[in-house]
């Protein structure tokens, strides 16, 4: 890190600064997007309102299928848009030259993980209430429940480290490759590597945002057979 250049290092090329800089810079970049998109809303979207519009399509329709409701759809369409938009643009952003992916750091990879983690279950037992959530954690029998409950407990917690540790992994060693291209070849190599890593972007950032509709998914809908 401290051997690249970094906007950030005009402050400091401290770690944690750089960080910090990296993830406000990630938030103000989503506001500055999305006032792009509403400032003038039209009935016939173009330019950055027409992008908006398709990825919200995107999500709905993923929200759609994965519900299997488009009222359920649509009411968690801000959570599952939002977190996924914050994941695209940190990706993207260690792609340019200059600046460093927040995605690249298990600090924030972990915070989305134990936000989409809270917020399921939170929506699991709102929805159901706590009695029926917990108890489709017991299995189809009270026989298998005393070895039912830890596993989905576990299996639960798992998630958080799934969440984040594939995203950060991913990540992490998309920005190690593009610095090792850069170091050997760079003005040469870059082109090829920046196409990969940008679809390599979009692809986490669409498994990251399944994944969440998945659980959030599994929390809400939960079969009267349990």
């Amino acid at each position: 890190m401290k051997d690249l250049f970094l906007f950030s290092g005009f402050i400091s090329y401290d770690h944690s600064w750089s960080f910090i800089f990296h993830v406000i810079l990630t938030g103000i970049v989503c506001l500055l997007i999305a006032r792009a998109a509403t400032s003038s809303m039209q009935l016939v979207p173009r330019g950055t309102q027409n992008i908006a519009e398709a990825y919200l399509m995107g999500v709905m329709t993923m929200g759609r299928d994965t519900f299997g409701s488009e009222e359920l759809a649509r009411k968690y369409l801000p959570m599952i848009a939002t977190v996924g938009f914050m994941v695209l643009i940190a990706n993207v952003m260690g792609i340019i030259p200059g600046f460093h992916s927040p995605t690249a750091d298990i600090n924030y990879t972990l915070a989305l993980a134990i936000i989409v983690f809270l917020y399921y279950n939170f929506e699991g037992i709102r929805t159901n209430g706590f009695k029926k959530y917990f108890g489709h954690f017991m299995g189809p029998s009270p026989l298998l429940a005393p070895i039912m409950f830890p596993v989905e407990i576990l299996s639960h917690m798992s998630r958080v480290v799934s969440l984040s540790f594939r995203l950060f992994g991913c990540i992490r060693g998309d920005d190690l490759f593009l610095a090792i291209i850069l170091v050997l070849a760079p003005w040469i190599a870059p082109l090829a590597p920046y196409t990969l890593l940008t679809v390599m972007g979009l692809l986490q950032t669409f498994v990251f945002m399944m994944l969440t509709t998945v659980y959030l998914a599994g929390a809400v809908i939960i079969s009267e057979d349990h």
